[in-house]
């Protein structure tokens, strides 16, 4: 996988499980000497339909831990759907996950993701991706915002010269520019081997909301043609929606700093 010879997916929420993921996981698995066997469903799950390897998250019914295991395409019980009419992150395949007995041997368990603390590491990384990605999505919208504030006019001259405009550009900017400048401290945390669960949840929460507020500045600053694909800005719009919920929701991530910061956790 490192060296781009097969692909991977990471199949940890399911249908009717999100955010309660670390309690509520219903997938499971069951010791059956040599071999585990899996049942449950997972939903949202990218490059699963052509996957060569598949980590599936499920709890021990011994247990009652969240283990992982790696699931191989072709294994007996294990099924995909592709889904569709999605209006966000289209470029990425997302699908339904079906295990009836699938069958795992031991060799494909996961040895250190003993509990779903060694899970949410992997979140601990994924998070920080997606707040480098809500980075870029507001970038785009800025600098196409931008663009066309240069070259449509009203009143006789480009629409970039009117004070209204330039305060939606100076936002935009602003967000962009902080919302980097987050990332940016997150991976030297990274670098240097001091970055916790908080830091990468603060940065996934500030940076998606202040995404959200940027593309939203830059389609309104667009006018009707903010929502026409030859103009770029809808598609950034549209995927914000998506980059703003997964991998954790705003509410989750903030529960999660709220909790280091006053060592009180507010969890349901």
């Amino acid at each position: 996988m490192a060296r781009m010879e097969k692909i991977g997916a990471f199949g940890l929420t399911e249908p009717e499980v999100g955010s309660g993921a670390a309690r509520g996981l219903t997938t499971t698995a069951r010791r059956d000497g040599d071999e585990w066997i899996i049942d449950g469903q997972k939903k949202w799950i990218g490059n699963a339909t052509f996957a060569d390897y598949v980590i599936i998250w499920a709890r021990d019914v011994e247990d009652d831990q969240v283990k992982g295991f790696v699931v191989e395409r072709g294994t007996p019980g294990f099924g995909t759907t592709k889904m569709r009419d999605k209006i966000a992150l289209r470029v990425v395949q997302n699908a339904c996950i079906t295990l009836d007995g699938a069958r795992v041997p031991e060799a494909n368990r996961l040895r250190n993701a003993t509990s779903f603390r060694d899970t949410a590491a992997v979140l601990r990384l994924t998070r920080a991706g997606v707040a480098w990605q809500a980075v870029g999505c507001a970038r785009g919208a800025y600098e196409h915002a931008l663009a066309y504030a240069k070259q449509r006019r009203q009143f006789g001259r480009p629409i970039a010269g009117f004070q209204l405009v330039q305060d939606q550009l100076v936002k935009m900017l602003a967000n962009v520019t902080a919302s980097a400048c987050l990332c940016v401290r997150l991976s030297q945390l990274q670098d240097a081997g001091r970055a916790d669960d908080e830091h990468s949840a603060l940065a996934k929460m500030f940076c998606t909301a202040r995404m959200r507020e940027t593309v939203g500045l830059a389609r309104e600053l667009l006018g009707g043609n903010g929502i026409l694909l030859e103009y770029h800005v809808g598609r950034f719009v549209a995927d914000a929606e998506a980059i703003y919920s997964y991998e954790g929701t705003r509410e989750i991530n903030t529960l999660i700093v709220g909790r280091a910061i006053t060592g009180t956790g507010a969890f349901v």
